[in-house]
């Protein structure tokens, strides 16, 4: 079951990638934001200890 359900979701990315491309690098570009400032933020709780 759980083998089925990994196919299905990605063939709902793939089908999302093909039919609304814009709306999917906006979707990445988004994620990709968001782990940069998650980065930063851990990055300056790091600083935050060492000092």
């Amino acid at each position: 079951m759980k083998k089925n359900l990994r196919y299905v979701a990605i063939a709902f990315v793939i089908f999302y990638l093909l039919t609304s491309p814009r709306a999917a690098a906006g979707v990445v570009n988004n994620a990709f934001d968001q782990l940069g400032r998650a980065g930063q933020q851990l990055a300056t709780f790091v600083n935050t200890l060492g000092t």
